[in-house]
């Protein structure tokens, strides 16, 4: 999600090819070896940045739980104090496009992996979680506010399920391109809300 363009520190580019690892073949399925081997350095080096594999599961799901929140703050904060829903929605979906797109094997890690963390790093994902899909349903009330509470936490989900589905449509062809998905995620994830809004 990030636009930084400086270069990713040696603890970045462990957890980037850990998440690309365990996405492709499963957090058992992956040795501390590998994944050193896949960042240049040993495996026993690993672990003077994570105590092991379990340690950087956590770090993945906990941190891009807590980078999407953070962000979508940033993005309701740059809006100003009396933002127009419409613009504030779209900001919010550009968002979490950029990390269905940037981020697909954290989305796959999530959905196999999430029940292998120890009870507070789940519970801490959870939360940030539900805070995440709560700022987003009041965005979406403002902008449909004849839409009730439930009915427009289902409409979040149901579009965050549609956004997260990227990393199943991976083979060659399958997508028009960043820039083209993108625009496409984003008319549908628009066309569900306001179907949900619609009287």
């Amino acid at each position: 999600m990030a636009t930084r363009t400086d270069a990713p520190t040696r603890r970045e580019q462990i957890l980037k090819e850990a998440a690309r690892l365990f996405a492709e073949r499963g957090f058992h399925g992956v040795g501390v070896d590998e994944i050193g081997a896949a960042v240049g350095i040993s495996g026993p080096g690993l672990y003077r940045h994570f105590a092991g594999k379990d340690a950087m599961l956590a770090e993945l799901l906990v941190g891009i739980s807590g980078q999407l929140l953070t962000g979508a703050r940033q993005r309701l904060k740059e809006a100003g104090e009396t933002p127009a829903p419409e613009a504030v929605l779209d900001s919010l979906i550009e968002g979490h496009i950029d990390f269905a797109l940037d981020d697909r094997p954290l989305i796959t890690l999530h959905d196999r992996e999430l029940d292998r963390l120890r009870d507070s790093d789940r519970k801490l994902v959870r939360q940030l979680q539900r805070q995440y899909v709560e700022l987003w349903v009041g965005v979406v009330r403002e902008l449909y506010p004849e839409l009730a509470e439930p009915g427009a936490r289902s409409a979040v989900h149901s579009v965050f399920g549609l956004l997260n589905s990227t990393p199943h449509l991976t083979r060659p062809g399958s997508l028009p391109g960043r820039t083209g998905t993108a625009e496409l995620l984003h008319r549908m994830a628009r066309g569900a809300f306001a179907a949900a809004g619609a009287r």
